[in-house]
């Protein structure tokens, strides 16, 4: 009686495995197709609680991500605080565009290891629902035996035994079949769980997922925001007539101190250039080819090269390169192949990046929200170098190029084809 009811118990359990079997199936077929070549996972109690943690990890992520959003409230506070002085307000409001700038290039690689992260739980879910079903047949056909055999099969095995030992071994041959039963129903609970956890996990992906993209959206509606207020502020200022003259002397100020280092900077080249040759070496040589345009498809020319009346101050002003009109964000060229040999901020500039292409021949491009390129980098035309942005003295988007010869400006028409 005793091995009966062991026998009966383990054929209960089976029976209750396929029947939970049957159940957890259905919830997998509403919505997914399972790849026939997926190859079943290994599910253990260790993979069970790194699944769980993988979830914890990820509940901290939405938390985090809603702690990083940028307190646009406070940022415009202390920049009214500033608003005196034009040059300082211009440098605290771009530390803010450059930090959220950041934040935003990390929500996007969050984006896609999430995506990625997605991915590899769907095959896992895939690989265990794959198990669960090879597992559901094996029980099946265990089930099906047992049923089959019922009682007979046992009584036979025991009356065939010739002697006391072999009683024993049928007994022990008994247990072991049980526990064989026992572990598969152990490792079919196990791998159930997992099935669970996997859904679980997907759906906190999914929801940490969206939170991000609407995160992307927020943080470029601050940036948007800011600059618009730079714009007004900016105008505001320089149109205050109380502040006009105060205005002028900040904005030639401002082009002093920019053309001061972009000659520091040419001499520094010269510099380095003269060295190289005395000893023999080999400097970068300008070959007379035509250059690529600064920007990928925006071409659109915002304000032209040479003399123009300020639009608000009313002093007329020499422009130094060719402002093309772009949204934020858009890539940077290169124009020609070339040694980097400036790449920072300035309260003119904003962010730029100054490109040395040999016989003092050197390009600039101004205002950008991203620099990807360093000083000494070699850099060829078309690379990306930065972004497009509105940092600096600048009131909307766009890229400020221009190009200079042994010290001078000169139009980067001559170097461009229309």
């Amino acid at each position: 009686m005793k091995l009966k009811r062991k026998k009966n118990m383990v054929w209960g359990m089976s029976l209750c495995l396929v029947l939970f079997a049957s159940g957890a199936m259905t919830r997998y077929a509403e919505g997914n197709t399972v790849r026939a070549n997926t190859i079943a996972a290994t599910v253990n109690s260790q993979s069970i609680k790194d699944k769980k943690d993988e979830i914890s990890k990820i509940n901290d992520q939405k938390q985090n991500l809603q702690d990083g959003l940028t307190d646009l409230k406070e940022i415009k506070e202390d920049l009214e605080k500033k608003k005196s002085d034009m040059t300082a307000y211009v440098q605290e409001l771009d530390n803010s565009l450059v930090e959220i700038e950041q934040h935003i290039e990390e929500l996007k690689g969050q984006i896609t290891d999430k995506e990625a992260e997605i991915e590899k739980t769907q095959k896992d879910l895939d690989a265990a629902v794959l198990q669960q079903d090879n597992q559901k047949d094996a029980m099946y056909t265990r089930v099906r035996l047992m049923y089959e055999n019922g009682d007979a099969y046992m009584v036979e095995m025991f009356m065939k035994a010739a002697n006391f030992g072999d009683f024993l071994n049928s007994a022990d041959y008994m247990e072991k079949v049980m526990e064989y039963d026992r572990q598969k129903w152990l490792e079919f609970k196990d791998n159930a769980e997992y099935i669970e956890l996997c859904w679980e996990q997907l759906e906190v992906d999914r929801i940490f997922l969206d939170q991000a993209k609407l995160a992307v959206e927020q943080e470029q509606t601050n940036v948007e925001e800011l600059i618009e207020q730079k714009s007004r502020d900016i105008t505001a200022f320089e149109s205050d007539i109380q502040n006009k003259d105060q205005a002028i002397k900040e904005y030639e100020a401002s082009i002093r101190q920019q053309d001061a280092e972009i000659a520091a900077l040419e001499k520094a080249i010269a510099e380095e250039t003269r060295r190289i040759l005395e000893g023999n070496g080999s400097a970068v040589i300008y070959d007379g080819g035509t250059f690529g345009f600064p920007l990928t498809t925006y071409t659109r020319v915002s304000d032209d090269y040479g003399m123009r009346m300020h639009p608000i101050l009313g002093v007329e002003q020499f422009h130094n390169g060719v402002d093309f009109a772009a949204p934020g964000g858009t890539p940077i060229l290169a124009a020609y192949n070339g040694n980097v040999v400036g790449a920072g901020y300035s309260s003119s500039m904003g962010n730029y990046v100054m490109i040395d292409h040999g016989g003092g021949l050197v390009t600039i491009y101004m205002h950008a929200s991203a620099l990807y390129v360093s000083a000494g980098d070699s850099v060829t035309k078309g690379d990306t170098i930065a972004a497009v942005g509105s940092t600096g003295r600048s009131t909307g988007n766009h890229l400020h190029f221009s190009v200079r010869q042994n010290g001078s400006y000169v139009s980067p028409w001559n170097y461009l084809s229309r």
